[in-house]
């Protein structure tokens, strides 16, 4: 089964805008992930009508982060993708007159919903910055690593 791996794909473009200090185009972003700028391009236009990104036209133009990365929650990436499933399972309805299938789904759907509210709490308890800050501090950890050995 294929994972979605649209948010974090994001969530790594984003973080790379930001140490940009200058607009990324398309094909540059698309580079990074090894997709084409079309996909790119359709992704960052959910993230402007967000309000998470604008573009810049013309000569050294390209993509820029509309706000600061703590102001940016993975929620609201998630929310900008057009909220991609947060979970790989779901109920079958091969035969909705069967009973059994009725209570394993009603009770699988309770289930569903309280994880998908917990996940999408978790996701608006982080930041882009608290990745930055992660990022920065294994940064850190490597350099020191490799001048002291």
């Amino acid at each position: 089964m294929k994972l979605d791996t649209r948010l974090s794909s994001v969530l790594h473009l984003v973080l790379h805008m930001a140490d940009a200090g200058s607009p990324l185009t398309s094909e540059t972003m698309a580079a990074m992930l090894g997709t084409n700028p079309v996909v790119v391009r359709r992704t960052m236009s959910g993230l402007r009508e967000a309000g998470l990104v604008r573009s810049e036209k013309g000569h050294g133009g390209g993509w820029l982060l509309e706000r600061s990365l703590n102001e940016i929650t993975l929620a609201d990436i998630h929310a900008a993708l057009g909220h991609p499933a947060l979970l790989a399972f779901g109920n079958r309805n091969d035969n909705p007159q069967c009973l059994v299938e009725r209570a394993v789904n009603a009770r699988m759907a309770t289930a569903m919903e309280d994880v998908q509210s917990l996940v999408l709490q978790r996701l608006a308890a982080i930041t882009l910055a608290d990745i930055r800050s992660d990022f920065e501090d294994k940064l850190k950890d490597h350099h020191h690593a490799h001048h002291h050995s």
